[in-house]
């Protein structure tokens, strides 16, 4: 629904299409529409002389690119939201830190995934999945057999034996916060959403530094990438563009007048 209240003629606010900045008092959160033609008039002008447009979605971000708009997130964020394959491709490309990962296409493939990975292993959906589901710790060939059953595309990771990974969220070109993910007893996962503890503990500077270095590297721009110590050596796990707030709630910092000051400021 639209708010009738909105003011459409302010000069001083920016225009967003998805509603993560609904609350922001100097953003005006037009919402999506799938057909750009239901846009009002009023709306579809914004969006034409708006100089940069925030959370476009990943369709409007395509498009925005393609006629030169600038995008907060950026069009690369987006190219990379919820899509560990290309993620791992990236991380290979630049030469950061990513545990040994290779996918498997096709039933001949797949039968050579003994070849490459000895047991435990980690199976994942590579496309589509968050909030830890659709990750799946293999102990053995029925494990592998029943993760196969899902379809698709086989991303199979090295397993590393730990308990606990780093969250770090970096928004346009800076560090806003990080912490530590404990798993609970007996889960291998260390998400919030399944049960994972929040720890406010320092944060290693090399982890903080990787962190930085392949945000800009993979030209990120809101991000949260975990990473994991494993023999004295940090590994980026993963990005999610779509991080949660929890961690931002627990360390009592307020996401909302975060984003304003950044957008005030000039910082995304």
């Amino acid at each position: 629904m639209k708010n009738k209240n909105m003011a459409y003629n302010s000069t001083s606010k920016v225009i967003a299409l998805e509603a993560r900045l609904k609350e922001c008092k100097n953003v005006i959160t037009l919402g999506v529409r799938p057909n750009f033609s239901d846009y009002s008039k009023k709306e579809a002008q914004l969006i034409r002389n708006a100089e940069k447009i925030y959370y476009p979605t990943t369709f409007y971000a395509d498009l925005f690119d393609a006629m030169g708009k600038k995008t907060f997130p950026s069009y690369h964020t987006y190219k990379c939201v919820q899509d560990k394959i290309k993620q791992t491709a990236l991380f290979n490309l630049l030469k950061i830190p990513h545990p040994r990962t290779r996918v498997f296409y096709g039933k001949r493939q797949k039968k050579t995934i003994n070849d490459h990975f000895r047991f435990p292993l980690i199976g994942k959906i590579p496309r589509g999945s968050a909030m830890g589901r659709g990750v799946f710790l293999i102990k053995k060939k029925d494990d592998l057999d029943a993760y196969l059953q899902i379809g698709g595309p086989a991303y199979i990771q090295e397993y590393l034996a730990i308990d606990r990974d780093i969250r770090v969220v970096i928004i346009g070109e800076k560090i806003v916060h990080s912490y530590w993910r404990i798993a609970s007893e007996g889960e291998f996962r260390s998400n919030v959403s399944l049960g994972g503890k929040i720890s406010l503990d320092s944060v290693p500077s090399k982890a903080l530094d990787l962190a930085l270095y392949a945000a800009k590297k993979c030209r990120w721009d809101d991000v949260g990438i975990d990473i994991c110590m494993y023999k004295n050596s940090f590994f980026i796990l993963e990005a999610n563009m779509k991080y949660g707030k929890e961690g931002f709630r627990i360390a009592g910092i307020d996401y909302k007048k975060l984003m304003e000051t950044m957008i005030d400021n000039e910082e995304i």
